[in-house]
């Protein structure tokens, strides 16, 4: 079987799972191979950078000021077909398609073309709306019928003029006339896709996965070197942080607690890091998972402040080192706690609206769970462990009903 994963990555979250799903198919004895635009080089002879610059420029501009995020991108996809020509794949794994880098509807004719099977793991919403990633935030739920008159024509991808309507009837012709299993990483998405136009298709839903040989509670000097000693540490982790990750919430609660507590945030940007309070100790994105697994082991306790998200894996990540999560009830960030022993009853979700209305109820909640964290305890944790999500894969492309 031959099967060919594509994303717009080689790194983040949807990177690490679409390589981490190729390297245990080619342990397997699978013909597996990854396609992405941006990131590392590729590294080996089933691993294909394929990029275009100019072309992922013209996208970005292209999607503002026309509204069709998806719909440039003609040379570099061109490229991918070929590549894909060459391979003659069983199976197509779709992940991440909306970052200026693919044409959906010149990707899809030829899928449709040569009657190739497609699993698309939805990360995001992207794929049944007719412009956003996440709606949430701005309650928008006209994708259940029809979108149109975009109330997020500002958020990424960015667009100028609302073409919302013309997408999602677009997205919705194209997705019916190929063979498709949709796989999502949480009940909450896989809920909402049953809403949507794809709601008669096959949903899968496989929890993404982490790597527990690098997760897991590590010693190091991480409290010493940010001189975070006797200090209550409370940690927040992104790849990037916008609005709807809650940067707002961290600064506010800055200003509630004392010095015998620290926040420490990873993933902002220098210019993020530069706005700061003095009281927030902040660090850049860092691509070394052995020294991401140090900070959450030294952390009291990891808070997750989003607003929008699917299934984070800084949550698995967190209690697989050992540091419980506190986060806001939003999407399928909650669906970690199946994963914990709670026998204090401890409230590890608490409802974002208590917290728009007094900042203080976050401190309280903070408070009860580091003062339990002796008791913390993970249960089958190796269900965390991104082998366990493989082998989901892998068991629903050998599903015949899939």
């Amino acid at each position: 079987m031959k099967i060919v994963q594509i994303n717009a990555y080689s790194n983040g979250s949807t990177g690490k799972i679409m390589l981490s799903v190729h390297k245990e198919l080619l342990k397997k004895g699978y013909e597996s191979f990854v396609i992405w635009s941006i990131g590392r080089k590729a590294n080996n002879i089933d691993e294909f950078k394929i990029e275009d610059r100019i072309g992922e420029f013209y996208h970005k501009i292209y999607s503002r000021v026309f509204g069709k995020q998806g719909f440039a991108s003609w040379k570099n996809t061109k490229n991918i077909i070929i590549k894909l020509e060459t391979i003659k794949p069983d199976i197509i794994h779709l992940h991440n398609l909306h970052n200026n880098n693919i044409n959906i509807e010149m990707l899809f004719k030829y899928i449709k073309k040569n009657r190739i099977k497609v699993y698309w793991t939805f990360h995001d919403c992207w794929a049944f709306t007719g412009k956003c990633v996440h709606f949430e935030m701005a309650k928008c739920y006209k994708w259940k019928k029809e979108c149109y008159n975009c109330p997020m024509l500002s958020d990424r991808p960015i667009a100028y003029i609302d073409k919302s309507r013309w997408l999602f009837n677009k997205k919705k012709e194209l997705l019916s006339k190929i063979d498709l299993t949709i796989i999502t990483p949480s009940e909450w998405l896989a809920n909402y896709v049953k809403e949507s136009f794809l709601g008669k298709n096959k949903i899968v839903v496989i929890n993404n996965g982490i790597n527990l040989n690098i997760f897991k509670h590590s010693e190091s000097n991480i409290r010493k070197k940010y001189n975070l000693e006797n200090k209550k540490v409370i940690l927040g982790v992104a790849s990037t942080w916008s609005k709807r990750k809650g940067l707002e919430d961290f600064i506010k609660l800055s200003k509630v607690l004392d010095n015998s507590y620290a926040i420490f945030l990873v993933g902002l940007s220098n210019k993020q890091i530069k706005k700061l309070p003095k009281e927030i100790i902040a660090i850049t994105r860092t691509e070394n998972q052995q020294e991401l697994a140090e900070i959450y082991s030294e952390a009291d306790i990891m808070l997750n402040t989003t607003y929008e998200d699917t299934y984070p894996t800084v949550n698995l990540e967190s209690i697989a080192c050992g540091t419980p999560v506190l986060t806001y009830d939003t999407g399928g960030s909650p669906e970690f706690i199946k994963y914990i022993e709670n026998n204090d009853k401890i409230e590890y979700v608490i409802k974002k609206e208590l917290v728009n209305k007094n900042i203080e109820v976050l401190k309280d909640y903070i408070d009860v769970i580091i003062n339990a964290k002796k008791n913390f305890k993970v249960k089958n944790i190796n269900n965390l462990s991104e082998n366990v999500m493989v082998e989901k894969y892998i068991q629903t492309y050998n599903d015949k009903d899939s």
